[in-house]
């Protein structure tokens, strides 16, 4: 869903002596994950191309709120009038949230939205359901006739994006499903078996691993990020069946959209980090000048990266990704 970015006034405009550069902060769920290292690389260069002080922190992993507080606190304390917040837990983190825009602090939520979205002034992002969509429809296709025996990889219980994310994969594939505000995982009779992740590679190998014991006949397994789709791929190649599991996911980075070209990854739903962190931080300007706050959903674009193509859904050749992995699109 695509929403044209709106702004309200406050009463009061955002201030600061002529000669200070405004200071912007952006926090991240981790800063190793390759998706949020571009993110802060997209920020920087808007920081940079505007004149502006960047702060940069973040979380030790998928789920770290203690960690993206003591990020926004400090940022805070340095002077930061912005914050743009990829959460970790959409829940844990809006009572701080809350607290700095009541001191008048800009918050705008990036790739993922808090639980409730409302929470910050704006969010920027992908459109995580259309995503999940987009790698289900694709997986229906190629699976043809047969019977789907799905694995899914997931995030962290209760977390929109990942919730978002395998809703909609479970309705591209024409199963039973959870309407896209909710924020639980759906699970009918066609998943065989459902494990988290936390986006960690390893973990996910793990769940991998203990979902091919449980049941060695799966032929579908959707994974929350590239990352986890990594892990479950090791899984599936060290139990000899890399070759017959149709492995989807979300992300579309270029190690990612490389996987496709190789066949590890069946396809990929490409998206454009860059993009979220450049309006972020387009938004903070229009603050810094103005005052005028961002509102409401920014959908930042996503895209079908597909190994082999098929008829009625339309996609990217890997070599068309590739071309624009994570960048502007």
């Amino acid at each position: 869903m695509a929403l044209a970015l709106l702004f309200t006034v406050p009463l009061a405009a955002c201030s600061k002596r002529a000669d200070e550069a405004p200071i912007i902060g952006i926090v991240t769920k981790t800063e190793t994950n390759p998706f949020f290292v571009k993110m802060q690389e997209g920020a920087e260069q808007a920081a940079a191309a505007n004149g502006v002080t960047l702060l940069t922190g973040g979380g030790r992993s998928d789920g770290d709120n203690a960690g993206q507080v003591a990020a926004i606190e400090n940022q805070i304390a340095a002077g930061a009038k912005v914050i743009l917040i990829s959460p970790s837990d959409a829940k844990a983190i809006v009572p701080t949230i809350t607290r700095v825009r009541e001191g008048g602090v800009l918050v705008i939520a990036l790739d993922s939205p808090t639980d409730p979205m409302e929470a910050t002034d704006g969010f920027f992002g992908t459109d995580n359901y259309r995503a999940g969509e987009l790698i289900g429809a694709y997986a229906k296709a190629r699976l043809g006739e047969k019977v789907p025996k799905v694995v899914t990889i997931d995030l962290i219980p209760g977390h929109p994006t990942g919730a978002q994310r395998h809703n909609g994969f479970l309705k591209g594939m024409g199963l039973a499903t959870n309407e896209r505000t909710s924020n639980e995982n759906a699970s009918p009779s066609e998943v065989v078996c459902m494990g988290n992740s936390i986006g960690d590679q390893a973990k996910a190998q793990t769940v991998m691993e203990n979902c091919l014991q449980s049941d060695p006949t799966v032929n579908v397994v959707y994974a929350i990020n590239e990352p986890s789709a990594a892990g479950a791929y090791n899984a599936l190649r060290k139990a000899g069946r890399d070759k017959d599991v149709l492995l989807v996911t979300v992300d579309g980075g270029c190690r990612g959209v490389a996987d496709v070209a190789e066949g590890h990854f069946a396809a990929t739903a490409q998206q454009y980090p860059l993009r979220m962190a450049e309006l972020g931080v387009q938004a903070a300007m229009e603050f810094f000048k103005s005052g005028r706050k961002p509102s409401g959903f920014v959908d930042t674009g996503v895209a079908l990266v597909a190994g082999e193509p098929v008829a009625g859904v339309k996609s990217l050749s890997a070599g068309e990704a590739a071309s624009r992995c994570w960048g502007t699109k």
